[in-house]
């Protein structure tokens, strides 16, 4: 593998995140920032995970020596709306059941920050969901409890398993870390 001649810290606490770059073979630490995940209300829906990642990233700059900071943000996108992270249990079987026989865009954005450069990208995958029942909705939330992802669910654990009929795009990108690109993105960086 060609790995980065900089160390690596990745701005996330996401355990998906952290096995996806272990996995791939890369060696990093974790420093997650604690911001504001607000966003302009005016802001195109695929804009705002770059805004996102890029102000994740940015959190850490006063800490960067000679490192590469890898910052991400995951969103998923329902016709016009965004399915952020659910408040409680009632946001996340809402969520849940908007996606239910729906297809809907996940778009992960990546920032990689140095002290000298900035490379921001994203990736785009469409999901297919089969309808769900009241009941299997309600089990996944109550079992699983997805209350840190975006959209409410992890395409890796039960409902990913029962409830996605097809992905049009990179499996690593719903989630949530394109991990294709990622690689490519370091070893240019």
């Amino acid at each position: 593998m060609n790995a980065p001649k900089h160390p690596l810290i990745l701005a996330s606490s996401s355990p998906r995140r952290q096995f996806l770059l272990k996995e791939a073979g890369f060696v990093f630490t974790i420093d997650s920032p604690d911001i504001d995940e607000s966003f302009p209300a005016s802001m195109p829906h695929d804009q705002v995970p770059i805004y996102l990642a890029e102000k994740k990233a940015r959190a850490l700059s006063a800490k960067i020596n000679d490192e590469i900071v890898i910052a991400a943000d995951t969103v998923v996108i329902l016709g016009d709306q965004i399915l952020n992270k659910p408040a409680n249990r009632e946001d996340a079987i809402q969520m849940v059941s908007l996606l239910s026989g729906a297809t809907h865009r996940v778009i992960t954005a990546v920032c990689l920050l140095s002290q000298t450069k900035m490379v921001s990208f994203d990736d785009r995958t469409e999901v297919s969901f089969a309808k769900l029942t009241a009941d299997e909705i309600e089990f996944y939330i109550d079992t699983y409890k997805p209350f840190d992802k975006a959209g409410s669910y992890g395409a890796q654990d039960w409902l990913g398993m029962v409830g996605i009929e097809r992905i049009n795009g990179s499996y690593f990108n719903v989630m949530g870390l394109p991990m294709h690109k990622v690689y490519q993105q370091l070893i240019q960086f």
